[in-house]
């Protein structure tokens, strides 16, 4: 009995220790996870952010962006949906060929319904075909950070070659909502969608039910194929904080990202440094002009643990008055930011205006010998 009970005992050493996550750290269900701030981009929560893995449909958020991009260089031009347009398997806005809508309008459908008809539209029109609007994507994904995507089609239908990880997926949601346009239809539970040929209003409803479901969700995109599982890019604001989280290949995706985001408000908070009051001029000595008005240089946006946001203090550090010539832009001074008595950041104070010194008018040799005489005997 006594050998049985060391036996096990050996045994139970040599299994691995099982993985305990951090305390109050979201269990999620997802093979590849994050949580960012989507205000500076800080990481909040991740779990293999950086495996590569199939995307499904959160794939249009690039399509998306790149229409909504092109839509407001072009004035939002009118696009004639072709045979070609159309030919695609999967998810479906119910385009035809013949139908006419604006860009504006094909990625309402795009975003809403996930029409892959619509992406496909969309590739053909800017890119030429999908190896052209591929190139675009991958382009645009360079310049956003993504350096571990690849996109090969316009919709996410399943390719060994098309892939990204929850990290890059973060980054392309961020930058998504930088886009007005973008922000309004993402965020849009049911949207009517204006076809010119025939002249018709289509309503289609958001597959993302966060929207309905839990308070603050602004969008963004739903996914799913067989290979790629259930994959979901989505984002909540709460109390002036913003918060992006990326589920890939997750069961309970709703649970996840709501999981996420109730962590994620719980332990941070934006900060926006820069907003401070500043008086509405400094005066200034030897111009005609007797002030200039101060704006702050570069506002910013932070996130920090609540107990550090809510013990920041800010001083604005302006000088009584300023010397001519002043040049507009100049820097005049700082808003410091403080937390536990040290500086966390500041924020320059510019000049909007500037101030030409006075220019007295040269004197004449007889004004310069009575002043000398003036100021010798008097």
């Amino acid at each position: 009995m006594k050998r049985v009970i060391l036996l096990l005992a050996v045994l139970l050493l040599l299994l691995p220790a099982p993985s305990v996550k951090a305390a109050g750290e979201p269990g999620v269900s997802a093979q590849s996870a994050i949580l960012i701030s989507g205000d500076d981009g800080t990481v909040i929560f991740e779990k293999n952010s950086r495996e590569k893995l199939a995307m499904a449909s959160t794939t249009k958020i690039m399509t998306a962006l790149l229409t909504l991009e092109e839509a407001e260089r072009s004035d939002d031009p009118v696009i004639d949906i072709t045979s070609e347009m159309v030919m695609v398997e999967g998810s479906s806005m119910g385009l035809k060929e013949g139908d006419r809508l604006t860009l504006v309008n094909l990625t309402s459908g795009m975003l809403l319904a996930s029409g892959n008809d619509a992406a496909n539209a969309a590739a053909i029109y800017l890119g030429g075909s999908q190896e052209g609007f591929a190139q675009l994507m991958n382009e645009r994904a360079g310049e956003i950070g993504m350096t571990d995507t690849n996109f090969v089609t316009p919709s996410g239908l399943d390719d060994d070659e098309h892939y990204s990880t929850a990290y890059d997926m973060a980054l392309l949601g961020r930058e998504a909502l930088e886009n007005e346009e973008f922000a309004r239809i993402a965020g849009s539970s049911t949207l009517q969608v204006e076809f010119i040929e025939p002249e018709q209003r289509i309503s289609y409803e958001n597959h993302n039910k966060l929207l309905r479901i839990y308070d603050g969700c602004i969008g963004i995109k739903t996914g799913f194929t067989k290979k790629a599982g259930r994959t979901l890019v989505s984002a909540a604001e709460r109390d002036g904080t913003t918060l992006i989280a990326v589920t890939l290949n997750a069961p309970d995706d709703w649970d996840d990202h709501m999981a996420m985001f109730d962590y994620g408000f719980s332990k941070v908070k934006t900060v926006n440094m820069g907003s401070e009051a500043l008086p509405e001029g400094i005066p200034v000595a030897g111009s005609d002009k007797q002030c200039v008005p101060p704006i702050a240089g570069q506002q910013v946006s932070m996130t920090l643990p609540i107990d550090e946001a809510e013990g920041i203090e800010s001083r604005v550090l302006l000088p009584k008055f300023l010397y001519a010539p002043v040049r507009a832009g100049e820097r005049i001074g700082r808003v410091q930011y403080l937390s536990g008595g040290g500086e966390i950041y500041s924020v320059p104070i510019i000049a909007a205006e500037g101030a030409e010194p006075v220019v007295l008018p040269e004197r004449t040799w007889w004004e310069k010998l009575t002043g000398f005489f003036k100021n010798t005997f008097t």
